[in-house]
Order: C-alpha cells, then structure tokens, then sequence
C-alpha cells in the first residue's frame, strides 16, 4: 500500500510529481547504463532482493521438509504439501518422461514461491525502504536524494528476462538430450511445413523466431504485470500525499485509502497468477523440448 506523505514529501526536498516517480523507478547500479542494451549495468537492489527472497523461499521449503511428520499433518505442512501435489499433478500432465520430472517438478515450484515472493515486494509502502535506504545512505556520507532504490525484482526486465532465459537454456538442454543433437538438428530443418529440402530454410527460420519469441514472451509478461502495478503503486500514493483540509485534498486523501486498498487486494490476485502463468509456461516449454515431430 502506498504511504500518505509520498507528495508532501516529495514537495519537501523540492521534487514535482514527475521526478518523485522518475526517483522511484530508477535502479541502484553500479554506472548508468550506456546504451539499451548494456550488460555491463548490474542492479544491485534487484540482485540483493532476488537472492535474499531465494534464499527464503528455499529455506521455507526446508523447513517444511525438515518437520514433515507421517502423522496428520500440521497447517504449514498440508499447506506446502497442496502446493506441491499441485506442482506435480501440472508437471505429470505436461511433462510425460518420468526421469525428466525429477528435475522439472522442483524446479517449477521454486520458480512458483520465488516468483510469488519477488511479486509480494509490491505490497510494501512504496516510500518504506527507499526511505530506510536513503538514511543509510546519507549517514554514509553521501547525497541522500542520490540513493535509488527498487524493491520489485520482478519489475526489473533483466531479472524476469534472466529467468526466461534461464528457461530456454534447459529446453535446448532437454531437446538435445531427449532427441539427440541429430535428431533434434533434423527437427530444426523438417518442422514444421515438411520435410522436403527446399522448406528446410523456411523450416530452421520460423523454429529460431519461435524460440525467440517464446523466450520474449516469458520475461516480457511477468515484467509488464509487475512493472505496471509498481506505477499504479506511486500514482496511489501522490494521491494521499496531496492532503489538505481543503474540499479537493480531503477527496484526495480519502481516494487514496480507497484506491490503496482495492488495488491492494486486486493485486494480490495479480501477484499469485502472474507466478501461476510463469510456473505454467515453463513447464509447457520444457514439455515441448520432449516432444518429437
């Protein structure tokens, strides 16, 4: 939910409403980015929280591993084992080699939790930690208002860009293995239109614009979602932050507890099916890779 005070503060050290957004949507990185595409840009705050959230997320599921009882089962563990039956009956449906699941089911649920954590980082007040950061930041000698902070890793387009593909690399991995590299080379040049050699060019283009686009796709949905609900995020929070006891300011105010809470709850739904689709996706793709034609 967003904080009240986000305009007033903004006011406050003397920045419109446009450079308090442009302020929060900006990365912590080690160097401005020189082009748009430039790998040598790392955004530390997406990396801390993607891997303290990972952490946690394997630490919650081995934590319920290590209290699994074959008794009856307490609330958090028949609660992790739905989720993972869950995980497992998509996988069976999806991915049919037995060996395969072995690696694909776990994987799917970490990237299902991870995902849900990454996504609930858009629940916390929008000014919290920047806020925090920005005290630590100034205590440390530098210029507070330099000191950018995001809290979504999921609203970063390398990150969710990194876990497509992340995706796409064991698909390949699983074509070869399923089909063998010459069997899978000849797939590449014989599917989808035929396998007479003069559609072979025709055949290995469209495959390379599919595995591209699936891999866009992927990252691209996640980010939009989170991306879009983060800004709706800051727009609520101009709203509270425009108090006054004047007739438009009391509207405001009372609009942003409105709006803060019905996004908020309609978000939630966002945060779980965003990380659903994903889960899903993956699952498809690498069922795919076990595919002949």
């Amino acid at each position: 939910m967003a904080a009240e005070n986000a305009a007033a503060g903004a006011a406050e050290q003397g920045q419109t409403a446009g450079e308090y957004i442009l302020h929060h949507l900006t990365f912590w990185q080690n160097q401005p980015p020189k082009a748009v595409a430039d790998f040598s840009v790392f955004n530390f705050d997406s990396i801390f929280f993607g891997v303290v959230l990972g952490a946690l997320g394997c630490w919650v599921l081995w934590l319920a591993a290590r209290k699994a009882t074959s008794g009856v089962p307490g609330r958090f563990q028949a609660a992790v084992e739905i989720l993972v039956e869950m995980v497992e009956g998509q996988a069976k449906g999806i991915v049919h080699n037995a060996e395969s699941r072995k690696l694909i089911a776990p994987l799917a649920l970490t990237v299902f939790i991870w995902i849900i954590l990454m996504n609930t980082m858009d629940l916390l007040p929008v000014d919290l930690l920047p806020a925090i950061w920005a005290k630590i930041y100034g205590a440390a000698g530098h210029d507070p208002h330099h000191a950018f902070l995001r809290v979504v890793p999921t609203a970063d387009l390398s990150m969710t860009m990194g876990l497509s593909l992340s995706v796409l690399l064991l698909c390949l991995y699983y074509n070869v293995k399923i089909k063998g590299l010459g069997g899978w080379a000849h797939e590449l040049v014989t599917a989808p239109f035929g396998a007479h050699p003069l559609l072979w060019p025709f055949n290995f283009i469209f495959q390379m614009i599919e595995f591209v686009a699936k891999t866009v796709s992927h990252g691209m949905r996640l980010f939009g979602n989170m991306y879009a609900g983060e800004l709706i995020f800051l727009l609520i929070a101009l709203m509270g932050g425009a108090f006054s006891l004047s007739a438009t300011g009391l509207t405001l105010a009372v609009g942003h507890v409105i709006a803060g809470w019905a996004w908020a709850v309609f978000h939630i739904l966002i945060i779980v099916l965003q990380a659903f689709v994903f889960m899903m996706l993956t699952l498809v793709y690498l069922g795919q890779a076990h595919d002949k034609h």
